[in-house]
């Protein structure tokens, strides 16, 4: 299925998707303009490729508390949270960004995994009051950027205050606020619409002030923001303590889910086995390295890689998850590139440490740099 904003000029597909995703703009005919757009001003991206779940029912939000990583039995209406859903042995599965509104729970997510999950919840419905369901006619675009607030307000369309705040649209739908991406100033405003109504909401949009950006601008500044994605930033072996998601998907402190030893025994010990690290690497190789690449430290596999994208400020970025031992003046390898740990994610915090970091980096840089 292709989206409708795939006809406007400049559109390019991404490249080889996925069996069960919907086809979207990788980009407008200028990634790195857009990604400047998102950090600068407002681009609204189609994310029209994600998997959206509704569960209407008196008993959804206790329900989905129960088998999930969040707490949700007093999620309050017109709000969003995310959530995750692991494995017996505390691997995730699946991770879903929810919306509560009118009674019922929407969720967002990955491309391709929508029928996964509703299978998994449709075993685990019971005898309890909830109809969960794929929504296929409902897709995801995202207004992204600082002036993001701004365009909605010309556009007359109602402005989330706060993060996770929902707002519904008289178009239908609703729009949803999200954690900031990039360095912090991109503000992320999620609008859940029905699809039939994509191309006349993108136009009011445009409009009102926001340029077309493709989905590889706005990836750059999500693993920018050390963001990780299912499937992409994850593997089998993923536990939510060894990326972000334990701050913003798991709740510590409520009761028993699935998987929930594994996130509280780790937690206390203080240790995952891997942590989610931001790489650079040189940009000698024009193809970017595919995730799950194994991240080396001479002939030694250290990690995997998740994401790599060209960013318009700081080169080529990637995520990875590496293993604790992995030290910030370790010789990366990736795929034949050089590579090396963002100062920023050195988990020692004496300065010497993080100074070795920025060596390597402007090191790595300088090695790849044309001469004259």
């Amino acid at each position: 299925m292709r989206s409708p904003l795939l006809s406007r000029p400049g559109a390019v597909a991404v490249e080889e998707p996925a069996e069960t995703a919907r086809i979207v703009a990788a980009h407008y005919g200028d990634p790195l303009r857009e990604q400047r757009l998102l950090a600068e001003g407002a681009g609204l991206v189609d994310r029209s490729d994600r998997d959206v779940l509704a569960v209407p029912g008196a008993d959804r939000l206790s329900w989905l508390h129960s088998l999930t990583s969040q707490h949700l039995e007093r999620l309050g209406d017109a709000s969003g949270s995310e959530a995750l859903v692991l494995s017996p042995n505390g691997h995730v599965e699946h991770h879903l960004v929810l919306a509560e509104l009118d009674g019922t729970t929407w969720a967002d997510v990955e491309p391709g995994t929508g029928a996964a999950l509703l299978g998994f919840l449709e075993k685990m419905r019971f005898m309890l009051r909830v109809e969960p369901r794929l929504e296929p006619d409902h897709a995801v675009l995202s207004l992204v950027g600082p002036r993001a607030l701004e365009v909605l307000g010309a556009a007359g369309l109602p402005a989330p205050a706060v993060e996770h705040a929902v707002e519904s649209l008289a178009e239908g739908g609703f729009a949803r606020r999200m954690r900031p991406i990039g360095d912090g100033g991109a503000l992320v405003i999620d609008l859940v619409v029905p699809r039939d109504q994509v191309g006349a909401l993108a136009d009011r949009l445009l409009a009102a002030g926001a340029g077309l950006a493709g989905l590889t601008a706005y990836e750059a500044l999500r693993v920018e923001a050390r963001r990780p994605r299912l499937g992409l930033d994850s593997d089998h072996r993923t536990i939510p303590n060894e990326l972000e998601w334990l701050t913003s998907a798991v709740h510590l402190d409520k009761g028993c889910y699935r998987g929930q030893e594994t996130v509280a025994r780790v937690h206390n010990l203080g240790r995952p086995p891997r942590r989610l690290v931001l790489l650079h690497l040189d940009g000698v190789s024009e193809d970017l390295a595919e995730p799950g690449t194994p991240v080396t430290a001479g002939t030694r596999a250290v990690g995997r890689l998740g994401t790599v994208a060209r960013h318009h400020e700081l080169g080529v970025i990637a995520l990875a998850l590496v293993k604790q031992s992995v030290t910030p003046d370790t010789a990366l390898t990736v795929g034949g590139s050089a590579a090396a740990i963002d100062p920023d994610d050195v988990v020692d915090e004496i300065d010497d440490t993080r100074a070795a970091a920025r060596d390597r980096i402007r090191a790595l840089r300088s090695a790849t740099m044309p001469r004259a």
